[in-house]
Parts: C-alpha cells; sequence; structure tokens
C-alpha cells in the first residue's frame, strides 16, 4: 500500500477531524510514504518508520495546475468581481461551525471596510449550519455567496485572488504555488512549512485577528509582497512522475 501526502501531521486528533485520525491510521498500514516535504518526512522518522520507505516528492495537487487552469475562462463570479480585487474566503471545517459567527462578522467587517476596492467570493459549503448563519451574517453588496466549485472552476477563479481566507488544508498548497497569501482560519495547520515559508499565516477565527491581519496585508504593500513572493514549498508540478518512477524501481 502507498500512502500519498503522507506525514502530514498536528498531533491533535480533532483538528482537523477526521482528517488527522484518518492520515495517523493510514500511515500505519502502508507500506510507502509519499511526501511533500523534508518536514513530513521528518514526522514519520520520529514516528519510527524506515528512511527506505519514506519518498519526499512535492503533492500531486501541484500537479494538476497544469491540466487545470485556462486562460479563456470566463466564470459570472469572476464577471460580477472584475472591476475591483478579489478576496476569496472558504469555511467549512467541522470544528470551526461553533466559531462560524466570529469568523463571518470579520469577513462583513472587511467587506464593507474595504468595499471602495475589494470584492468577496465565497463557494459556500452546503452544510445547512453553514448556510443558514452565512445567509444571515453575510449580506453586504460586495460579497457573493456561489455554490462549490469543481477543482476546474476553483482553480481558475482562485487564481485571480489578491488574498484567500481559508480553513481548508490543500489550499493552502495550492494558494502557495500561485504565489497568493493565505490567511487561515485556524489555530493550528498541518503545513507549518508554508508559515515557515511565509506563504500562510494562522490567524484564528475570531474577528479581531481576521479582520486585523487583513487590513495589514491589504495596506502594507512591503508585507504583502513578502508572502505573495514566498518560494512555494509543496512541489514542482512532477510529483506524479517522481512516485511511477518510485514504484517501478520496487
Amino acid at each position: 500500500m502507498a500512502h500519498i501526502e503522507a506525514g502530514l501531521r498536528t498531533y491533535n486528533k480533532f483538528s482537523p477531524f477526521p482528517e488527522e485520525m484518518n492520515r495517523q491510521i493510514v500511515g500505519l498500514m502502508a507500506d510507502y510514504h509519499f511526501t511533500p516535504t523534508e518536514m513530513t518526512k521528518e514526522n514519520f522518522l520520529k514516528e519510527g518508520k524506515p528512511k527506505n520507505q519514506v519518498f519526499v516528492v512535492g503533492n500531486s495537487a501541484i500537479d494538476m495546475f497544469q491540466y487545470t487552469l485556462k486562460d479563456d475562462y470566463t466564470n459570472e463570479a469572476l464577471s460580477w468581481q472584475a472591476d475591483k480585487k478579489m478576496i476569496l474566503v472558504t469555511a467549512h471545517r467541522r470544528e470551526n461551525l461553533s466559531d462560524l459567527e466570529e469568523i463571518f462578522d470579520g469577513i462583513a467587517e472587511i467587506a464593507d471596510e474595504f468595499k471602495e476596492t475589494h470584492k468577496i467570493i465565497y463557494p459556500i459549503h452546503m452544510n445547512p449550519i453553514i448556510l443558514e448563519k452565512a445567509q444571515k451574517l453575510l449580506q453586504h453588496s460586495n460579497i457573493k455567496i456561489i455554490d462549490p466549485l469543481d477543482t476546474i472552476n476553483f482553480h481558475n477563479v482562485m487564481r485571480h485572488a489578491e488574498l484567500i481566507l481559508t480553513d481548508s488544508g490543500g489550499i493552502q498548497e495550492e494558494a502557495a504555488f500561485l504565489g497568493i497569501p493565505v490567511l487561515v482560519l485556524r489555530d493550528t495547520t498541518e503545513r507549518p512549512e508554508g508559515v515557515l515559508a511565509g506563504t500562510l499565516k494562522l490567524v484564528g477565527t475570531s474577528k479581531e485577528n481576521i479582520v486585523n491581519e487583513t487590513r495589514t496585508l491589504l495596506t502594507d504593500k512591503t508585507k504583502y509582497e513578502r508572502m505573495s513572493g514566498s518560494k512555494n514549498p509543496y512541489g514542482d508540478g512532477t510529483t506524479s512522475l517522481q512516485i511511477i518512477n518510485i514504484l517501478n524501481e520496487k
């Protein structure tokens, strides 16, 4: 058994839930562990895995961009946003459901404070709790709530964002490839190499932190460019080929 995107850890089984537990369980069963970074490899070595079973190959999610990005892509939400810069939001984690009001109040304040320069697009998760709170708290002319997007549509919308606010895991890696700063709406991340590289920052779920950190990036060009110009630590788009070559040698 081979595990791709192996070795990600927060060591908190409830964050992210249930992914953290699932990853550790699969790690116990797998024969080969294909990890995205040296840090994720070290997690396995600390857990006692043999070195000859662990391979640093980057993340296969980065490979997809060569197939998904389209120069002639059009979308109704992008047309709505075209006269201003875009902030892209995703928020869906189970562990954040109790903090949705704080998160959404912060997003609404950002929409109001930067209404002259930015619009916010939120591809919403269809969880009824999220839907209800979003419809109640995100009624603003500069916020557009849209249906969930598949991978191709999401990548092509995301590439136009100036800033991303998210509690997602994969987006932290994908945005780094595109050079888009990410404020992570969580207190922990299984992708600490992004924090160290400077491509993302943990801001938690409090309204005050979300607003303040967003304001800093949107008003301080130096800090924004430092994040957007940070080196992507998650691979060069050849992960799948590396995995195939390694398995062919086994």
